[in-house]
């Protein structure tokens, strides 16, 4: 069973220790078991911070969301894990909700109408100013506009090319931008050029061993070269950055099952499941699990 320290919590969820031991205390939070006197978060502990986290970045005051916790645990003690549930009703509100047998509703328990809570769209860009003569921090400053630009071209491949120009010129402004690496890598992939995508991933990695994108894209690489004990390196390296991306799990099950550790595939499968119950590989993890043995003690 996956456990964390309270050092590990707060370098994934990038959050002091002192505000998790604040949470802890006022009872917005389960405190963690103790190992030998030591926390030990599992794995739900890990997402129900997570969820936390999400809200405040999104503009939703700690006060609501503890009365948010607290409506829920009283109207709908069903839930488990009422933290994991909550969510915003749509993007810009501070409005929460929290998907039930469903359908969403408030935690007072009344039903609203579901029109998507992930909406959103691209931001105007900035436009590239002279390059001539520019300082460190203003190369910098315009090296991140022009990374900007390019995640606004990546998407649609009748723009990679303009992407790609974005990129390259990001990383001529700053060489050691890692994220710039990562996302030309990723349009050097997405257009078939595979040894490109490679080589700018490992760049990345050189710049930032714990990159989670890179070491994730490099290993779904990898692996379809099937170059499989290599690919799983770089999910663990992913998994240990960043073990709360839904994607990953999907990925290390896959080639866990492919390698016969079906063991592991049952493990990321159930966490897959934990952090998206309504996912579009949910209804997979659950026919995978079905026919595995009683599940493993939940963490």
């Amino acid at each position: 069973m996956d456990t964390y320290t309270l050092s590990d919590v707060a370098r994934i969820l990038k959050v002091s220790p002192a505000r998790l031991r604040y949470w802890e205390r006022t009872d917005l939070v389960q405190a963690p078991a103790k190992v030998e006197s030591r926390a030990e978060f599992e794995f739900r502990d890990l997402v129900c911070l997570r969820g936390i986290v999400s809200l405040l970045e999104q503009g939703v005051p700690l006060r609501r969301i503890r009365r948010n916790v607290e409506a829920l645990r009283e109207r709908l003690p069903e839930i488990d894990d009422p933290l994991r549930s909550l969510r915003l009703w749509v993007e810009g509100s501070d409005r929460v909700v929290v998907r039930h047998d469903g359908i969403l509703i408030e935690p007072d328990g009344q039903a609203v109408l579901d029109f998507g809570a992930e909406q959103g769209g691209q931001e105007g860009v900035t436009s590239i100013g002279p390059e001539n003569g520019l300082s460190p921090r203003d190369a910098a400053a315009v090296a991140e506009e022009s990374f900007a630009r390019g995640c606004g071209l990546d998407s649609d491949s009748e723009t990679f090319a303009q992407a790609i120009e974005c990129y390259l010129e990001g990383i001529r402004l700053q060489p050691d931008f890692a994220d710039c690496h990562c996302n030309l890598g990723a349009v050097y992939y997405n257009q078939g050029e595979r040894s490109a995508a490679r080589a700018c991933f490992e760049r990345c990695l050189e710049i930032d061993s714990q990159h989670v994108e890179a070491n994730f894209n490099l290993a779904n690489l990898l692996e379809e070269d099937g170059e499989d004990e290599p690919a799983l390196l770089h999910y663990r390296a992913a998994f240990a950055a960043d073990p709360l991306y839904p994607d990953l799990h999907i990925n290390m099950a896959l080639l866990y099952e492919k390698i016969g550790r079906t063991d592991r595939a049952e493990r990321h499968w159930r966490r897959y499941l934990q952090l998206d119950a309504s996912g579009p590989w949910a209804d997979v993890a659950r026919r995978r699990l079905s026919h595995s043995g009683p599940p493993e003690p939940e963490s």
